[in-house]
């Protein structure tokens, strides 16, 4: 069983101080690559050949559902864990044998871990009292820090004093006064209610701005991972289904899980009735029209079904039928559900498919149709985005996206 001082005594050393002086010297992130990593618990395998590599700066989110791998991916990057093969390489050097107090990284955990008997300044300088810094350099950039995350009239104040987002910062000013060249964070914000971790993830995207530190952190919260990360390494089962920059996954998701997974995503299955150069053309209704660009890239073939998807902000719901040139599909109207910004129409088409669609409230909108009515849904054929066939896909290089 860890404890929160076993915890905090972790996040304290794991980074070890290098020599200057700044509280931490912006533009010092490191190049992170974790290359063909495996491991095994028993008969269950967490990581399956895994392949990341994180440039300097950046922040990376390994984002995925419970027992993807991920967290384990943090822990053998950060020494806590060891795989059974692969490598982790840290600014050009192997450091996959190297102990965790030894490789020169900071660590945030979904706990903080804070010591409940130090103040908040004691608690950042922590690390620097390990390495038998003098009080007045202790004390100076502990100061810096909190200064950067917002805290310096915190100071003096202990964690039972302290709300849960401050926590949160005074976690990450320890995790950063030892100057480490990567930072790793572990569902730093899974303890906030939602309005403040709304408000630290930007906060957090800021500070590592300001630091030019690698950040990698893990998520299960697919918003968050969005809203902070430089790029996305979506996971399943231990392998990466998609990487890329979040508007490049979230827009043009390569696999079935990564559309399901990623947002709300409307998931439509049809038999390709012929392929128009790599254009696939979906049999329909004769009044319908179904396309889908690029699917032979997918693997689309004459005959044969194809997934598909199409996000719920990109579909029109009208009364009458579309332009032609649209994709367009009648239904008819399930459920309206008012959300404030927009209203969520959920439509069972002429073949028993449930879509979504998600439009926006504006002052001049109306109420496009009722329950029970019948409607015609189209999009631009380019939203209608194949899918790739079959289970957790190798890994996805960026340019290939």
């Amino acid at each position: 069983m860890t404890t929160n001082a076993d915890a905090g005594a972790a996040a304290a050393t794991t980074a070890a101080a290098p020599a200057a002086a700044p509280a931490v010297a912006a533009g010092g992130g490191a190049p992170v690559s974790l290359t063909h990593l495996s491991r095994h618990f028993g008969a269950v395998r967490a990581l399956d050949g895994l392949t990341v590599d994180v440039a300097p700066g950046e922040l990376v989110a390994l984002l995925g559902p419970s027992g993807c791998g991920k967290t384990t991916a943090l822990r053998i990057l950060a020494g806590f864990e060891t795989a059974d093969s692969g490598t982790v390489t840290v600014d050009g050097k192997e450091i996959s044998h190297i102990p965790a107090s030894r490789r020169d990284m900071g660590m945030v955990f979904q706990s903080y871990s804070l010591f409940p008997n130090m103040s908040a300044l004691d608690n950042v300088g922590f690390g620097l009292r390990l390495r038998k810094k003098s009080a007045a350099e202790r004390k100076r950039r502990a100061g810096e820090l909190l200064d950067m995350v917002g805290l310096a009239k915190q100071a003096g104040q202990y964690p039972h004093q302290l709300s849960g987002g401050q926590q949160q910062r005074v976690a990450l000013a320890r995790a950063l006064v030892n100057r480490p060249r990567a930072l790793l964070l572990d569902e730093p914000l899974a303890a906030l209610d939602l309005k403040l971790r709304q408000a630290m993830q930007i906060e957090l995207k800021r500070i590592q701005r300001e630091v030019g530190i690698t950040f990698i952190f893990v998520t299960h919260d697919q918003n968050e991972a969005l809203t902070m990360s430089d790029r996305l390494v979506v996971m399943n089962a231990g392998r990466i289904e998609q990487l890329g920059a979040p508007r490049e996954v979230y827009e043009h998701p390569r696999t079935r899980f990564v559309a399901g997974f990623i947002g709300t995503s409307n998931l439509i299955t049809g038999t390709v009735e012929r392929m128009d150069g790599g254009t696939a053309v979906i049999a329909t209704p004769a009044d319908e029209e179904l396309t889908a660009p690029d699917a032979d890239a997918a693997g689309a073939a004459v005959g044969q079904p194809l997934d598909m998807t199409v996000r719920p902000e990109k579909i029109m719901i009208t009364r009458g039928r579309p332009d032609a040139g649209r994709c367009a599909i009648r239904g008819r109207v399930s459920e309206v559900v008012y959300l404030g910004t927009s209203t969520q129409y959920a439509v069972k088409t002429a073949d028993g498919s449930d879509l979504l669609v998600f439009l926006q409230n504006s002052s001049d909108s109306e109420d496009i149709a009722a329950r029970d009515q019948d409607v015609w849904l189209s999009w631009r054929p380019e939203h209608t985005l194949a899918l790739a066939q079959g289970g957790p896909s190798a890994p996805i290089a960026e340019e290939e996206l």
